[in-house]
This record gives structure tokens, C-alpha cells and sequence, in this order.
């Protein structure tokens, strides 16, 4: 798309992982400069900008997406805000990578998808268990079939401490936290597409928020159309660590991925053997987190097309609205009924 040299990168979204994600545009990446920065919240990126030298901060994210000076930008602000940002942005031009989910409805994904396509821009999302690198050999080596054909998945995502819980939008379970699972269950089983799903859900962290929508704890059994059966659970407060993990059986054997220990190390005492755990997932998966946006700045610059595309996120996002709808209606539902209601 660009041989422009440094690659001038916007990003959209100050919290906490846009924080990350600046950080590395600005010091990780060579070749890549973070040239501006966008926050509606007063102060905000400009606050960030200072810290990193980012020469623009603005609360206007159209300012930052009519600066002609900016290649490409990072989409990292509050998920409902995401297909449309990534509409804009293509239609301003730019390359895009966002976070995940790219969108909330299937409609959003497919106009998010069209914007790019026809702006033909490179549009990456931000499944970042795809970079690390247990679970990339797992697929790798499940692709050219090291355990044979793939029959039973597991995938499993627990956070050590449920946020305030006024704050979490209703279905945010399957949408933002097990859509991450989604798209491992589908990275680890090549080729294959969901087909049925069928979930559980309740709130058994604070039962007290579920009249307002909250669900805390879910487990989806997804079946694919190459027979395979697969399950991604869910929960938001594993009070040991950030627990993150995958497995794999295959006819002709298994793998399983993923560790919640902070290192190898091992202490053995009096009272009994302990490892201590990630707690934070920019602790887990912070060399992931790198290598994706490293990897979306090279695709940018080589014209190629990204690794993780709209189109996977769509899929992940048919499989997370019809868990919604499974629990919605007590019921397996099929993906496809949802694309033809």
C-alpha cells in the first residue's frame, strides 16, 4: 500500500490497551512511528503523547483520520465504536487494524468488510492468540497433520477479577472475552466452519447484576462441519491468575497449549510447592500483542493481505451471536439460520 518510510500510524483509543498498543508503535516497531493520537476524553491523548513524544493528540478522531500525513491507523476504543470507526477509516483511506470484535452485529461486520474492500485497504483484527507462540506450533502443526484430523477442541479464557460490573455491557461474555475463543477454536481446527452452537450462561459471580444483564460464567459447544466438536468456556474471576489454555485431540493424538505461570520456575517449601501466575493478559500475551501489530505494519507496507481478516471476525462473531441466541432461546441454534432468519 505504502513505501513510505517510517510508516506513520494513528491510533484511536487511550485506555489500556491503546496505551500498549501506542507504546509499541512508538518503540517496538522499526520502521513505524506513532504520528497521532485520538481520545474524545479531554486530555487524555494528549497526556499519552507527551509521555511517548507523539507529536499529535486531538479528541477528535475525524481530525486524525483527514490528516493525509497518516498511512494506516489502530482502532482500539470501546468495541461498540468499532465498525464504524473502521467504515471511516477506510473510507478516509487508510489502513486499518482494530481490536476485537470488529463488530457487534453481522450487518456492521459486512459493512466494515465492504469499506475496506472497496477503499482496497488491508484490514487486520486483533485476535492475538494467533501470535503467540504455543498456540501458532499447535496450529501449524494440527495443519499438516500432526495429530491427525482434529475431533474434540477445547478453548478456555478466565480473567482473575470481574471489572465493576455496572460497567459491562450485556452479552460482553460471548462478545468481547469468548470471541477470543471462538477464533482459536476455528484457528485450531483449519479449514473447518461452525455450524451449530449450542451455550450456557449465568451470573455466578454477582447474581446480583443478572436482572441487569450481566453474565459472568458461560460454556459453548460449538460442531463443525468436518465433524469436529469443540467447547470454549468462560469466566470472569479465576482468583489464581489470568488463565488462558487450548487443547486438541486428533486421531492420532493431542496437544494442549497455553500456561498460567509468570515463569518456569518452580518453588518447593514447607508449605508445599507454588508458581506464581500471570494476573494481567499484557503480561501473557505481551510478545503476541507485539508481533501482531508488527505484523499488520509489514503487511501495510508490502501490499499484502493481513494475516487475521475482517472475514475471520465475522465467522468468530456468527459463532458468538449464536451463542447469544442459544442462550436467549434455551436451544441449539445454527449459524447458518442466523445469515437467513
Amino acid at each position: 500500500m505504502t513505501t513510505r518510510q517510517p510508516l506513520a500510524v494513528g491510533l484511536l483509543g487511550t485506555g489500556r490497551m491503546g496505551s500498549f498498543h501506542a507504546e509499541t508503535l512508538s518503540h517496538r516497531l522499526p520502521g513505524v512511528r506513532l504520528a497521532a493520537l485520538a481520545d474524545p476524553v479531554p486530555g487524555a491523548a494528549q497526556r499519552l503523547g507527551d509521555r511517548l513524544g507523539c507529536p499529535k493528540a486531538t479528541t477528535d478522531v475525524g481530525e486524525l483520520l483527514r490528516d493525509p500525513d497518516i498511512d494506516a491507523v489502530v482502532i482500539v476504543t470501546p468495541a461498540r465504536t468499532h465498525a464504524g470507526l473502521v467504515e471511516a477509516a477506510a473510507q478516509a483511506g487508510k489502513a486499518v487494524y482494530c481490536e476485537k470484535p470488529m463488530a457487534v452485529t453481522l450487518a456492521e461486520a459486512d459493512r466494515a468488510i465492504t469499506a475496506a474492500a472497496k477503499a482496497g485497504v488491508p484490514l487486520q483484527v486483533g485476535f492475538n492468540r494467533r501470535y503467540d507462540p504455543g498456540f501458532r506450533a499447535a496450529h501449524d502443526k494440527i495443519a499438516t497433520g500432526g495429530i491427525g484430523t482434529p475431533q474434540l477442541l477445547r478453548s478456555l479464557t478466565r480473567d482473575p477479577k470481574l471489572a465493576d460490573p455496572a460497567r459491562i455491557p450485556p452479552w460482553t461474555i460471548f462478545l468481547e472475552t469468548l470471541i477470543h475463543d471462538f477464533d482459536t477454536l476455528r484457528y485450531l481446527n483449519p479449514g473447518a466452519v461452525a455450524v451449530e452452537v449450542f451455550a450456557m450462561a449465568d451470573a455466578l459471580i454477582r447474581p446480583d447484576f443478572k436482572a441487569g444483564g450481566l453474565l459472568d460464567t458461560a460454556v459453548v459447544t460449538i460442531r463443525f462441519d468436518n465433524g469436529a466438536i469443540a467447547t470454549a468456556e468462560a469466566s470472569f474471576q479465576a482468583v489464581y491468575g489470568y488463565d488462558v489454555r487450548g487443547e486438541v485431540l486428533g486421531s492420532a493424538g493431542m496437544l494442549t497449549v497455553g500456561d498460567i505461570r509468570r515463569s518456569h520456575l518452580t518453588a518447593y517449601g514447607p508449605d508445599g510447592v507454588a508458581a506464581e501466575c500471570v494476573t494481567y493478559d499484557q503480561d501473557l500475551f505481551r510478545d503476541a500483542y507485539v508481533a501482531e501489530l508488527a505484523d499488520f505494519t509489514d503487511a501495510v507496507r508490502s501490499g499484502r493481505t493481513p494475516s487475521v481478516t475482517g472475514e475471520d471476525a465475522r465467522a468468530a462473531l456468527s459463532i458468538a451471536l449464536a451463542a447469544v441466541e442459544s442462550v436467549t432461546t434455551s436451544g441449539p441454534v445454527r449459524i447458518s439460520d442466523l445469515e437467513h432468519p
